[in-house]
């Protein structure tokens, strides 16, 4: 299951320095973070788990492979994009192919660096590209909501629910609101997101600061801050600069000592995985064993059969029950065989829901 978020911005924000960083901090911790390139624009990067190191120091794992996350580096966005202008057509159709938007927003000033827009302002920038992409989902809306409302005229079930569907959301783009903002019934959920709209994926925001504002912030990203609150999103703080001096060093000592002389407990670009990871909603379940300590990648509320099928597919059809220790016990009674001793392995079923740190072993028969 390939879970991935689009880094997009204006030009000159940051963002393939950002990108950048992500694929070299990946391709230096190699041993514990496997990277690998899809496409030029396209990297995996392991997500930072304190949780998988302890239990492969308990498990005594010969091997720790971390769950995995994919970055898309996706063109440069300028004004008018949602009439091509500019590589506008060439990011509407990569961003819609993504799960989640990483926004990444300029808040720094420099003489150096010329803005797009002429002056530095984050919140006219995200307002700029969150513009375009309403432009281009109603664009898009508006021109299959006549071939549905012709079919729902025929009595065509399904093509009623889709126009009521693209009916509402539209409503909601002609009001200057992005189509994430529409009250969606569960039921509604799956057809919405075949929709493909892209203001209907979730979005976080970078705030590029300047490398003396990295651990603090500035003003400009606290107006972002306040921004991504009001939306019920979050904002990451960090300074690509600093993030593509830290990607080159790869002695751990090292880099440690040149975070704290900057006053910072770890590396930005770790926060805006985990902060990716948030935002898609998933959760992490764990298998490990003597060669192997892994973590695996399953959306919230999935049942153990689906967990089971992130290993292999035979998994998920042959689903017999799952041996099952949280996190807490494992590392309390110091592995399987004390917690199992303790009475906290569970074997669970097909209606069982995964947690979040969860430690599986998967019965099955095909």
């Amino acid at each position: 299951m390939g879970f991935n978020c689009g880094i997009v911005g204006l030009p000159n924000v940051g963002k393939s320095t950002l990108f950048n960083a992500l694929t070299s901090t990946a391709a230096a911790e190699a041993a514990n973070y496997p990277f690998c390139t899809i496409e030029p624009n396209v990297g995996r990067v392991g997500v930072p788990d304190p949780r998988l190191d302890k239990l492969a120091e308990i498990a005594k794992s010969q091997k720790i492979v971390p769950t995995q996350l994919e970055f898309v580096d996706i063109a440069g966005l300028v004004r008018g994009a949602s009439k091509g202008e500019g590589l506008g057509n060439q990011f509407l159709a990569n961003i819609r192919e993504v799960d989640a938007i990483v926004h990444v927003l300029r808040c720094f000033e420099s003489t150096d660096i010329t803005h797009v827009e002429g002056s530095v302002d984050p919140i006219r920038d995200a307002e700029t590209v969150e513009t375009e992409l309403m432009l281009a989902d109603m664009d898009s809306l508006e021109k299959r909501l006549t071939a549905a409302q012709k079919k729902a005229k025929q009595n065509d079930k399904e093509a009623k629910a889709q126009a009521d569907l693209m009916e509402k959301v539209l409503k909601v783009l002609q009001a200057g609101k992005p189509a994430r903002t529409a009250v969606i019934a569960d039921d509604e959920k799956p057809m919405f997101k075949l929709l493909q709209l892209m203001t209907g994926k979730p979005v976080m925001y970078v705030c590029n600061v300047e490398e003396s504002s990295a651990g603090t912030g500035n003003a400009l990203s606290k107006r972002v801050e306040e921004m991504a609150a009001s939306q019920g999103t979050v904002a990451v703080v960090i300074s690509a600069a600093i993030e593509a001096e830290i990607a080159q060093i790869t002695d751990t000592a090292e880099k440690r000592e040149f975070l704290e002389t900057l006053g910072l407990e770890e590396a930005g670009l770790n926060r805006l995985i985990r902060a990716g990871y948030t935002l898609l909603d998933l959760i992490t379940f764990f298998t490990i064993g003597p060669k192997e300590a892994r973590a695996w990648t399953v959306r919230r509320n999935a049942k153990a059969p689906e967990a089971a099928g992130q290993i292999h597919s035979d998994f998920e059809r042959g689903f017999i029950r799952a041996e099952t220790i949280d996190f807490e016990s494992y590392v309390t009674y110091g592995g399987e065989v004390g917690a199992k001793e303790a009475g906290k392995m569970r074997q669970e079923g097909k209606e069982y829901v995964v947690n979040d740190g969860d430690i599986f072993h998967f019965r099955f028969n095909v």
